[in-house]
Order: C-alpha cells, then structure tokens, then sequence
C-alpha cells in the first residue's frame, strides 16, 4: 500500500549535467532534420526493422532524458547519449537468433569517431561484423552479413569533447523476437516521450485490473464475473507453482496477469523479514534463481501481461536500516532489481519488467539505478491524483501503471474523537475509486492503466476497509469499478448509507448499550437487514470482526463488550441480493462508575511479583489505586500469583471492580484479613473472562487480597485497577 504518512524523505536522483552550447545544439538539430529526410528513403533490400521498441542497454547514459531506450524508439526527437568517455556501448536485444543485414546509426554531433558493429548469440561472446576508425557521423546505413540475438555498437573513440550520443540505432534483417512468440504473443511498451500505450500483440491494452486476493485455484470461477464488469487484468504479489490456475484461467478469459516477485522487505513496514542487499549475496543469488525459474515456467503462458520485481521495498527499508546505510541498502536494492529485470528479460523477451513503490518516492532511485526497467509503477491512495504532477517534476521518460489505489488508508485520514483513524463512509470509498481511476487515465500516454486494491472476500477490519466483495458480498465499490471499467450496468445494486449515529462515542460504559442511528436507502427497493459487529484492533490488532447483541429495527439498542478500549462498530446493512452496504463508527468502553467511595484509592500495595523489563515496564502493584485505568500491574507468567490492599485499619466493604487488562483470571479468589495472616473468603470463580468484574461480595478486613490460580492467556495477570467500595 501507499503508506504516506510513513514515508521518509527520498534522496533525489543526482542533477544533470548542464545544457551543451548553442553551436552544439544548432549541430545537433541539423542533424535532426536531416534524418528526418533520410528516413523517407526506403532501404535496398527489403529487410524488416527488428530492433524498434526492444530491450536496450547501454555502457551508461549522460542522464535520464537520453536513456538507451531513446535510441530504438522511431522517434528523431529522442536520443540515447553516453557518458563523456571512450569505450562507451548500446545493444539492442531483439529477441531471438536474427539474421543482420544492415545497421542505421542515426548520431547526434557528439558521435563515435571509432566504433565495431558486433553480434552475440548471448549477450557475452561477440563477434564484429563492421569497424571503422574513421566515421563521419551523421547518418550511416551500414550493409553487413550476421547473425544474432544481440547487436551492440561499441564506440572506442569520440569525435569530440562529449560522450557518445544516437537517436536511432536500427538493425534490419530476418528474424528477431518482434512478432508472437510460441504460444503467448507480445506485450511491449510502444510510442516515444508523453505518447506510451501498452501492446498486447500489437493492439491497444489499457490495464482495468484489480489486485487478486483469492486463492488461483479460484481463479476459474471467479474471472468471468470480473470480466463482466470489465476487468482485463489482475495483479498479484508472489509467482511460485500454485500461481498456474490463475495464469490459465486469465487466458481463458482473455484476460492478463501483472505477476508479482516478492523481495524483502516488501509491503511497507517491512514485511518478510529485512535483507541485506549490499552484503547478502546468498540472498540475491537465490532470489534470483527463484526469478528465473518462474520466468522460464510461465513467460509462454497467455496469461502473463507482465512481470513486477518487488513491492514498496525502497520505503520498506526504512524499517531495517537508518542512516547512510538506509540509503545505501536502497541504492542497492534498486541495482538489484535491475540485475532481475535483466534476467527476466535476458529469458523472455515478449513482456515488460517493471517494479512497484509506496508513492513516488522510489521512483528517483529507479531513474538512476535501474536503467533496464520497461515502466515505472506505483502504489498510491489517498494522493494518487498528484502522481501526474510527480512524474512531470521528476523528469521521468518512462510510462507507469498505478499497482494500488483506493480510498484513503489508515496512514493518511485524521483521527476521529477518540484518537483513531476516521474510517471513510461507504460513499467517500465509492468516490475514492472513481476518483483514482480519472486520475490516472487523466494522464493521457503516460499512465497506462490501474489495479485498483482490492478483490478479495476476507471479511475482517483491512477487508471491510478495502476489500469489494467482503464476505463475498457486492457493495458500492464493486459498481464504481464497473462504472470505471466500463462493464455492462444494470442489475441489482447495493444499499446506499448516507449517515450513522452513536448515542455516545467517548464514555461507553463497559458492558452497556447505546442507540444507533442509521439512514440508509436500497435504490432497488429491497427489503434490509442489519447485523452489528464489533473489533478491538485498536485494542489488541486483531483484524476480528465478531457480533454484539442488538435489538429494535431502527433506532437501535447495541450492547457493547466489557473490555475497556477505543472499539469499532460495524452495521452491515444486506439487501438479500448479494449486495452489503458497511458503516463504522469508534466508541470508547470505560469502566462502568462503581457506588460508593474506593476505600483502596492510593492505599499500600503489595504482589507476589510484577514485570519490570519489556515494553512499558515496569509494571509494579502500586498502579491498581492510583485511579488511573491507563496504569496496570503485570505479574510473572506463572501460576498461583496475587496482590494484595492493604487499607491501612480494618474497614467494611460491600463491592469490588476488578478492571482487567488483556491477560486476565479465568480463576481466582478474593480473600480478607485483619493481620495478614488469617484469611477469610470473599469470592471465587472458575469462569472469569476478564474485562471488567463486578464482586457484590462484601466483608470486612484490613487486607484485601486477590489470588490468581488459572491464567486467561499465556502471559501473566493484569490488573488496571483493584477498586474496593464503601457506601
């Protein structure tokens, strides 16, 4: 995801070199015209230009504006140009073994005075097939005899002050990986700067996707119902031997797969572990041997639309390192995924490489680093309307796919009344895809197209914040991406809630109820059900949706749960065809108020043990009657364990409220005592369930004295507060 509020602060890719003189350029543009004569003329033989829109890698490129790819593009306005040194390169891949009979270099002024025309069945052993020491520029259709997959101009000497610099360097002959290849077909980037699009054998592809979340044994059931609303590609995160079914059953459908390789620590905050990608060569090494590998078992499968080398890494890595050394592990993580890019390309040349960040802050790292990639992507949501401006102020000579977009995360929307992110409503989700989705097609041959996060039925907290279908249900979200995509309309859609009210939000007493409001509007007319359901992720992170009594058909009375935190409810408002309208609100549960005066408050205390190191520690006794419910005691994980009050003089009492924290007593006992030493008893239980406990048993006694037999969790026990009550 676009953890924008995580991000830290990119490195920006280094500054250009300054503008060459105006003589230069006058040259420069001269020539440019002049090839545009030549180009009219059509060559002696009847060749096929092979190497336009191909892999092409270079010795080293004078900056982005003139990467290699500027040199095999058809477009005169473009240029590769190298380093200013002798012994610079440019090679075209072309696909496959090709027999070479002629070569255009098209140079700009700063041109090669020395150079050999070679070929490489590999990309390793060459072979020239024409030198020269003495060219004079310009334009040059060289006639040669050759063959191979590869073709590679290798300058030795400059004319002049400058690098070496093309704008077109095409191989013409027979053969070549431009056309389908067995069994799949081309996918390729096409067009020149700010005028992309993305071809899938030779015809228009713009990406309608969403990412996949089910399992791709489920794919076959499940495709044909996206592509009905007009999905043509989804996108996944991992690629692997379980990936097939998926793969095919896009193929069926004529649909396409963007498939994923996961590097660590991919996800944002660092998933998966952290890797080392300046040292761990292990690492590397058996990554991309897993790369290969699964390039090789799928790159003839028609399913494949193009292959995505890592997820929201170069943001991840900030959850790993710090420092100098965050920013070399970055540097070397994008070389990295060139290295990949390389040998994806290197086994299959039939569809692009690109590789996905959080936001755009990545993308200077990849400008610089990672040369070979055929397109930029990007996860974005609540921002993702400014990645066009991003992309224009960055410079950037390559088109992007948007790989996540949805409404606004967690990570980017205020806090609601009780501190926790405010959730958007059904309808702000709703208009959070329609919205990512004009954006991007907004940027007209530069963006070419989206998957949009997420088609998944999981139904628990991330779920009912993103997912489309939660619990395999439609809700409005699901329709915005059929309206987005184009997919046929009609049918029955989903209900419409336009506001939901809590009776109270900040002081919800443990255990109580509340009354909830809620509008809400089916456009079909259907009859509706409501279900209520709470989580505690703010509680303890589980993403766990469980129901909470109810009763009334509108207004509601809800009963809230015992344990003290910030809850969420959820109203899940059905139709019975299919579709779920969702809202939440947060409420806060507090203990509920005890009668009576707390003859505890401030008293001694005193336990068999208490935890003194680990996150937040210590936590000694004397938090249980100092009044506040944000302070607790924590025993060793072990059993029998107590604490005990002392009240300073033997005193009556008629309560106790016995406010738990997550590790609870599933059994214990109350006991009093005038000196410490007798004990007389006051409760028991064997099914506690911790929250918060109210004991009606009263007694008298100096000591009061709580003793813990069975735990409630694997940890300790945990008390916030040991109220004692006098009326």
């Amino acid at each position: 995801m676009d953890f924008a509020t995580r991000r830290v602060r990119l490195q920006p890719a280094r500054r250009r070199r300054r503008g060459r003189s105006a003589i230069a350029a006058s040259v420069a543009a001269a020539v440019v015209l002049l090839g545009n004569v030549v180009l009219l003329a059509q060559p002696a033989q009847a060749a096929t230009l092979l190497s336009q829109g191909r892999p092409v890698t270079a010795s080293s490129s004078e900056g982005a504006s003139t990467a290699p790819a500027g040199a095999v593009d058809g477009d005169l306005n473009t240029r590769w140009s190298s380093a200013w040194q002798d012994n610079q390169w440019i090679q075209v891949d072309l696909g496959a073994t090709s027999t070479i009979e002629q070569v255009v270099l098209r140079w700009e002024a700063a041109y090669a005075k020395e150079y050999r025309i070679e070929v490489s069945g590999n990309g390793q052993n060459w072979t020239s097939i024409y030198s020269t020491v003495n060219s004079p520029g310009g334009n040059e259709t060289l006639n040669v005899t050759g063959s191979g997959r590869y073709v590679r101009m290798f300058g030795v000497k400059r004319a002049n002050g400058y690098g070496m610099s093309l704008f077109e360097f095409q191989v013409l002959g027979s053969g070549g990986g431009t056309g389908p290849g067995p069994g799949t077909g081309t996918v390729r980037v096409a067009g020149s700067q700010g005028n992309w699009q993305l071809l899938v054998n030779n015809a228009p592809w713009q990406v309608k996707g969403l990412t996949w979340g089910p399992p791709a044994s489920e794919a076959g059931s499940r495709l044909p119902g996206l592509k009905a609303i007009g999905v043509n590609t989804v996108r996944t995160w991992g690629t692997d031997a379980s990936s097939k079914p998926l793969f095919d059953a896009a193929a069926a459908n004529g649909m396409r797969v963007i498939a994923g390789y996961w590097l660590q620590p991919g996800g944002g905050p660092g998933s998966g572990g952290c890797a080392n990608y300046v040292t761990d060569a292990t690492y590397k090494a058996n990554t991309l041997a897993d790369i290969r590998r699964w390039t090789t078992e799928y790159k003839d499968n028609q399913g494949v639309l193009m292959w995505n080398v890592g997820n929201e890494s170069v943001l991840g890595l900030q959850n790993c390192y710090s420092g100098t050394e965050l920013e070399a592990q970055r540097i070397a993580y994008a070389r990295f995924v060139n290295e990949a890019t390389q040998a994806i390309h290197a086994i299959d040349s039939n569809h692009p490489v690109t590789s996905t960040d959080a936001w755009t802050g990545a993308w200077p790292y990849y400008k610089q680093y990672t040369p070979d990639l055929d397109l930029l992507a990007v996860n974005s949501y609540g921002n993702v309307c400014q990645v066009k401006q991003d992309w224009i102020n960055g410079g950037y000579n390559k088109p992007y796919i948007l790989t996540e977009a949805g409404p606004a995360g967690e990570w980017e929307v205020p806090n609601d009344v009780n501190g926790v992110p405010t959730e958007p409503t059904d309808i702000q989700k709703r208009d959070g895809y329609l919205q990512a989705w004009n954006c991007i097609v907004g940027h007209t041959g530069v963006a070419l197209g989206a998957t949009l996060f997420h088609y998944g039925v999981e139904d628990d907290f991330g779920a009912v914040w993103f997912n489309l279908t939660p619990g395999g249900l439609k809700r409005l979200s699901y329709y915005a991406v059929r309206q987005a995509f184009g997919g046929a309309g009609g049918g029955n859609t989903a209900p419409v809630i336009t506001n939901m009210t809590l009776s109270r939000t900040t002081d919800v007493p443990a255990g109580g109820t509340i009354t909830v409001n809620v509008n809400v509007s089916d456009p079909d007319g259907d009859a509706l059900t409501h279900e209520f359901r709470v989580g505690g992720k703010y509680i303890d992170g589980s993403g766990a949706l469980v129901g909470t009594p109810f009763t009334g058909t509108g207004p509601f009375t809800v009963t809230v749960p015992e344990r003290l935190g910030v809850w969420k409810l959820y109203d899940y408002v059905r139709d019975g065809k299919g579709n779920v309208g969702i809202e939440t609100r947060s409420f806060r549960v507090v203990a509920p108020p005890a009668q009576g005066t707390n003859v505890a408050r401030g008293k001694a205390v005193t336990a068999s043990s208490f935890q003194q190191v680990g996150n937040g520690a210590p936590y000694p006794p004397s938090n249980v009657t100092d009044g506040n419910n944000a302070t607790r005691w924590a025993s060793d994980w072990s059993d029998p364990q107590w604490i005990q009050v002392d009240l300073g003089s033997v005193q009556s009492f008629n309560r106790i409220q016995l406010i738990w924290e997550g590790a609870y007593a599933k059994s214990y006992r109350i006991e009093a005592s005038d000196d410490g030493n007798n004990w007389r008893p006051v409760f028991s239980t064997t099914t506690g369930n911790g929250d918060v406990d109210s004991v009606a048993s009263g007694g008298t006694g100096r000591y009061v004295r709580l003793t813990g037999t069975q735990r409630g969790s694997g940890y300790g026990y945990s008390l916030f507060e040991f109220g004692i009550y006098r009326n």
